[in-house]
């Protein structure tokens, strides 16, 4: 076994989920080559003292049920799943898909089926109010789509997912601070011009307890509260489909037109899924230093240093504005130099230029003081 796996095993059960002696563990694995980071979990776990259950469900797998269930099965999935889910202490969620783009043609009725059985039913209301954690794990297809080495991915990988996050999260109690005494937030860039209200809504560190990697700070807009337009210029993946440079029109918080390149049409029926879909439930500010590029891999991309993600659907209970939806699709705006650059305002200070923090208390997030 590759020590690096049994390094991050360690990591995830001690430091992510903090799984104690008796505590039963959930351990979803996606794709052949998660199993070996799989097996070092359910090792560590259980030397913990824990007591680990484990699922496999790669798409290979689960491609047959979805592309011919019917509502009602799907209905009924998910009420099997809910109370494995309601019995366990932690959940961790290995994904390692063999092929991202499985699910590419699955109709869109179906796949909204799934997303209200499985993420409605089952992830939002019970596995968030667990202790989790979900991360990817550096397959073959995971480094085709950063367009790199399998060998040099996984270096990368490992970098990005052991770094000190205890370091990080001290870093993040002046920014995590800031926000919550902030109201008005304002977010200038290519295409965006954006406004909004985090008041009384709350921040909340993203330091490696809930993802690996982890790097983020994140609240949420006051529901109603959110006007202007936003372009999003890294490319995102959704159900096997492919979007880049999404285009919002927002207005008394709602999205009232939405555009990309690729599929609009794909695109309007996801966020058409209930009535929350065009609502958002999370804005966050991306702070890992080791991750500079997007990826087509969203645990990945909404860390890039110097990036922001504001969210089309479900709100976290941990920051939350009251929007209810089976959508959480985090899409990311770099704003780096090389990206187009771009400013970020609280309550009329600079926060953030050009992807770096401006205030002396917050230059710790800045790259070179956290690698």
């Amino acid at each position: 076994m590759d020590p690096r796996n049994r390094r991050l095993a360690e990591q995830l059960v001690t430091y992510s989920v903090k799984l104690q002696p008796g505590e039963k563990l959930y351990v979803e694995i996606k794709g052949l080559h998660a199993l070996e980071l799989g097996r070092a979990v359910i090792e560590a776990a259980t030397v913990a003292g824990g007591v680990p259950f484990w699922y496999y469900n790669d798409e290979e797998l689960s491609r047959p049920f979805i592309r011919h269930a019917s509502q009602a099965q799907f209905q009924a999935w998910g009420r099997f799943h809910r109370p494995i889910m309601e019995s366990v202490d932690a959940y961790l969620g290995i994904r390692g898909s063999t092929n991202p783009f499985d699910l590419a043609d699955v109709p869109a009725e179906r796949m909204k089926w799934h997303d209200q059985a499985y993420w409605d039913e089952v992830h939002i209301p019970v596995r968030l109010k667990k202790k989790w954690c979900v991360l990817r794990y550096p397959n073959p297809a995971m480094a085709q789509l950063a367009e790199q080495p399998t060998e040099v991915f996984a270096d990368f990988y490992y970098d990005v997912c052991c770094l000190d996050y205890a370091r990080m999260s001290r870093a993040m109690d002046p920014l995590a601070d800031l926000i919550n005494r902030t109201d008005r937030v304002q977010v200038a860039g290519p295409g965006t011009d954006l406004r909004f209200s985090v008041k009384g809504i709350g921040a909340v560190k993203c330091d490696g307890g809930r993802n690996i990697p982890d790097g983020e700070v994140y609240t949420a807009p006051v529901r109603d509260s959110v006007e202007g337009v936003i372009t999003y210029n890294a490319a995102t993946m959704r159900s096997g489909i492919k979007f880049q440079n999404i285009r919002f029109v927002v207005r008394g918080g709602r999205i009232v037109e939405a555009t990309c390149d690729g599929d609009a049409r794909k695109l309007n029926e996801f966020l058409d899924v209930d009535a929350g879909a065009r609502f958002f439930g999370e804005f966050a500010l991306g702070v890992n230093p080791h991750i500079t590029r997007p990826m087509l891999d969203t645990l990945f991309d909404e860390k890039i240093g110097g990036s922001f993600h504001l969210t089309p659907g479900n709100a976290y209970e941990r920051a939350w504005n009251g929007n209810k939806s089976a959508l959480h699709w985090d899409l990311v705006s770099i704003q780096t130099p090389e990206w187009g650059g771009g400013e970020i305002t609280f309550d009329g200070v600079l926060v953030r230029k050009d992807g770096r923090f401006v205030p002396a208390d917050l230059q710790g997030l800045n790259p070179e003081n956290l690698k």
